[in-house]
C-alpha cells in the first residue's frame, strides 16, 4: 500500500507483543497506517514517523499511537512494551501461602519447594492474566487439579492450579487482565484457594518479589492530552 519497508519493519517491531505476523493474519483483516513524511522544499526527504498503527482482526483489534514522549501506546494509554502485573486477580488478595523453595508440605508433611504463592480466595473468583499471551496447557491433574499454562514470549512463563472452570482453551491469545478461569478447589488441596507460579527461563519465581516488567500507562494529565490526540489520529485513520 505504498508503505516502506522500514515501516513495515517498525510497525512489525511496535506490535511483535501483541501479535504474531506469521500465524493471526488472515484474508479478511484490516489494518490502517497513519504516516508523517517529512519533505523540504517540496521534496521528500525518506524520513518518516509512524503516528498511528490499528489492525482489526477476526478477533481483535489492537492499536498503538506515537505520544510526544516519542514512545507508543495503545488506545487507553497503555505502555506496549510486555508488562505484568503483580496479581492474577482484580483484587489484591490474602495470601495463604508463600513462594517459599523449603516449605513442609500441610499434607504430606514432608520438605517440598513451593514453587507458587497460594490466594485465598472464595470458589469461583475470577482470575486473570497477568500478562499478555498464549494458553499452551489447559488440563486436569491428579494433584494440581484443573489448572493452565501460559506462555508470555519465549522468557515468561505462568501457571494456575486447583481451578473450578477454565475459561480459554489452548492456542488461544490472551491480553492482561482478561479473565481467563474461575479458582477452586481441584485436585489435592486443603481448601478453597488459587496457586499461582511464576517461571523465567524455566525456573520458578517469587511473583510478588521478582524483578519482572510491570504494566506501565500514562499519567492522568498525560493520558488526558493522549486521548485526544488519538481521537484526532483515529478521525484521520478513519477509525471513528
Amino acid at each position: 500500500m505504498g508503505l516502506a519497508a522500514a515501516d513495515i519493519q517498525r510497525i512489525e517491531d511496535l506490535l511483535k507483543e501483541k501479535l504474531n505476523f506469521a500465524r493471526d493474519l488472515h484474508a479478511g483483516d484490516q489494518f490502517s497506517v497513519l504516516v508523517n513524511d517529512q519533505y523540504v522544499e517540496g521534496e521528500a526527504t525518506g524520513s518518516s514517523q509512524i503516528l498511528g498503527v490499528a489492525i482489526k482482526t477476526g478477533r481483535s483489534e489492537i492499536s498503538a499511537f506515537q505520544y510526544s514522549d516519542g514512545s507508543y501506546y495503545d488506545a487507553k494509554g497503555h505502555s506496549l512494551v510486555r508488562a505484568f502485573q503483580r496479581y492474577p486477580l482484580a483484587k489484591q488478595p490474602r495470601m495463604s501461602s508463600r513462594f517459599n523453595a523449603y516449605r513442609k508440605h500441610p499434607i504430606t508433611g514432608r520438605v517440598s519447594p513451593h514453587n507458587g504463592t497460594d490466594f485465598s480466595v472464595p470458589i469461583g473468583t475470577k482470575v486473570i492474566a497477568p500478562g499478555d499471551g498464549i494458553v499452551s496447557l489447559v488440563t486436569d491433574h491428579q494433584f494440581a487439579g484443573k489448572y493452565i499454562v501460559v506462555e508470555h514470549g519465549g522468557k515468561y512463563r505462568t501457571r494456575y492450579l486447583h481451578l473450578s472452570k477454565a475459561l480459554v482453551r489452548k492456542g488461544q491469545r490472551v491480553t492482561r487482565g482478561q479473565v481467563i478461569a474461575l479458582s477452586g478447589n481441584t485436585g489435592r488441596s486443603t481448601g478453597p484457594h488459587l496457586h499461582y507460579e511464576f517461571h523465567i527461563n524455566g525456573k520458578p519465581v517469587d511473583p510478588l518479589k521478582a524483578d519482572i516488567p510491570m504494566s506501565s500507562k500514562l499519567a492522568n494529565q498525560d493520558l488526558r492530552a493522549f486521548t485526544n490526540l488519538v481521537n484526532s489520529r483515529q478521525a484521520m485513520m478513519n477509525l471513528g
